[in-house]
């Protein structure tokens, strides 16, 4: 696992959970240079899960477009307080983390 850690805030309104996670990561596009002129290799997150209580709502496909240390916010329905939320990604160079969370009132 990456060294890459996530932090999660999980909020429950009403009836709707309010999530949401920082991503410490570089995402590089693959088209910057580095000081000396050196092209920076491409590496960027490509798949972020969200897991309530361990069944998947939510999966989306990324590429290069997003910013570095990214910041996603979700909205899920039918959570309770004290459920889990578990927030994990995979990366183009195979390297993966994830994140958890536990509902609580907001």
């Amino acid at each position: 696992m990456a060294s890459y850690p996530i932090r999660i805030r999980a909020l429950l309104k009403g009836d709707v959970t309010f999530i949401t996670a920082i991503v410490s990561h570089p995402m590089e596009t693959g088209i910057r240079k580095d000081d000396a002129g050196k092209i920076i290799a491409a590496h960027y997150i490509q798949v972020l899960t969200v897991e309530l209580n361990g069944k998947k709502v939510m999966e989306s496909h990324l590429n290069t477009a997003v910013s570095t240390n990214p910041v996603f916010n979700f909205k899920v329905k039918g959570a309770k307080l004290g459920d889990k939320i578990v927030v994990s990604w995979l990366d183009n160079l195979g390297e993966k983390g994830s994140g958890e969370a536990t509902v609580i009132p907001g």
